[in-house]
C-alpha cells in the first residue's frame, strides 16, 4: 500500500486524524516519533522559519527544499500547506504540485482565501491533474475561508461553506478543511453538511479528537500552535540568558530532547 493510499485511509474514521503540524525536518521527524500517523506542513510556520510572511509569500524553490527535508526523515505520509498554490494561473499551479509530489508530498491544502470559488475549483482541478500525471492518489485539501476571514457571518457563512464545499469536491477535492468554527452545534452542521472528511483547526475551545469523531469530524490540525508553543519559550529563555547569563535554564528546557543526528544518520 501506497503512503497516498494510506493517507486516505487515515481520513475514513471512525476516529479523528490527528495531524500535527511541522515547519522542517527536525520538527517533523519528532513528531513521527512521537507518535505521528502522518505530518503536516504550516504554511505560516515554514514561512516565518524561513524569513517570509504568510500569505503567497514563501519562493517555491524554498518550499520544494522544506518538504524534501523532511520527506527524508519520515515514514509515515507528508501533506503540504501550499497556501493559495502561489499563483491563480492553473496551469502553473500543475507544475508546481507536480513538483511538490516529488518531493515527497502525497497531500496538499489549497486555499481560497478571498479568491473566486470558481477559480478555486479550476485550481483544485489542476491540482488533480498534477497527480494523475504524476502517478499518485493526492489527497487534495480544499480550505474554505468564510470563517476565517470572516467573509460572511450566521446562517449564509454556513451557507456559503457548504456551497464551496459543493462545488469543490465536484473539481476533484478529497476533504475539506474549515478553519476557525470550534462550537460543537456548528462543526456537527458543518460535518453533516459536508460531502467529504471534514477538518478543521485546533484552537482554543476546540473539542477533543474523541468528541470531534462523535460529531462527524475526520481530521484535527495543530496548524501553528506547535511552532508558537516553541518559539514562545525560545523567546522567553533567550530573554532571560540574556538578562542574567544563566545557562541552566536552556539545559533545564532541553531534557529530553532526541539526538537528531543519530536520527537522521
Amino acid at each position: 500500500m501506497s503512503q497516498a493510499t494510506d493517507f486516505h485511509a487515515l481520513h475514513a474514521g471512525p476516529d479523528v486524524l490527528v495531524l500535527p503540524n511541522a515547519w522542517d525536518a527536525a520538527s517533523a521527524a519528532m513528531m513521527q516519533d512521537a507518535g505521528a500517523r502522518a505530518v503536516a506542513t504550516s504554511s505560516a510556520a515554514v514561512a516565518w522559519a524561513r524569513g517570509y510572511a504568510d500569505g503567497d509569500n514563501l519562493p517555491v524553490p524554498v518550499l520544494l527544499d522544506v518538504i524534501s527535508g523532511m520527506a527524508r526523515g519520515l515514514s509515515v505520509p507528508l501533506t503540504a500547506d501550499i497556501e493559495g498554490g502561489f499563483t491563480d494561473d492553473p496551469g502553473t499551479l500543475t507544475e508546481t504540485v507536480e513538483a511538490v509530489i516529488g518531493a515527497g508530498a502525497v497531500g496538499i491544502n489549497l486555499e481560497d482565501g478571498k479568491r473566486d470559488p470558481d477559480l478555486h475549483a479550476r485550481k483544485i482541478e489542476a491540482a488533480r491533474e498534477a497527480g494523475v500525471r504524476s502517478g499518485v492518489e493526492l489527497f487534495i485539501n480544499a480550505r474554505v475561508d468564510i470563517y476565517l476571514k470572516g467573509l460572511a457571518e450566521g446562517d449564509a457563512a454556513l451557507t456559503e461553506t457548504l456551497r464551496r464545499a459543493a462545488l469543490y469536491k465536484d473539481a476533484g477535492a478529497s476533504g475539506v478543511f474549515v478553519p476557525g468554527p470550534v462550537e460543537e452545534a456548528l462543526v456537527k452542521q458543518l460535518a453533516d453538511g459536508v460531502a467529504l472528511p471534514l477538518n478543521i483547526m485546533g484552537r482554543a475551545g476546540a473539542p477533543t479528537a474523541a468528541r470531534l469523531a462523535e460529531l462527524g469530524v475526520r481530521r484535527l490540525s495543530s496548524a501553528t500552535g506547535p511552532f508558537r508553543a516553541a518559539y514562545g519559550t525560545l523567546n522567553r529563555l533567550v530573554a532571560d540568558f540574556l538578562a542574567s547569563g544563566d545557562a541552566n535554564a536552556f539545559v533545564q528546557a532541553g531534557q529530553g530532547m532526541p539526538d537528531l543526528n543519530k536520527r537522521f544518520g
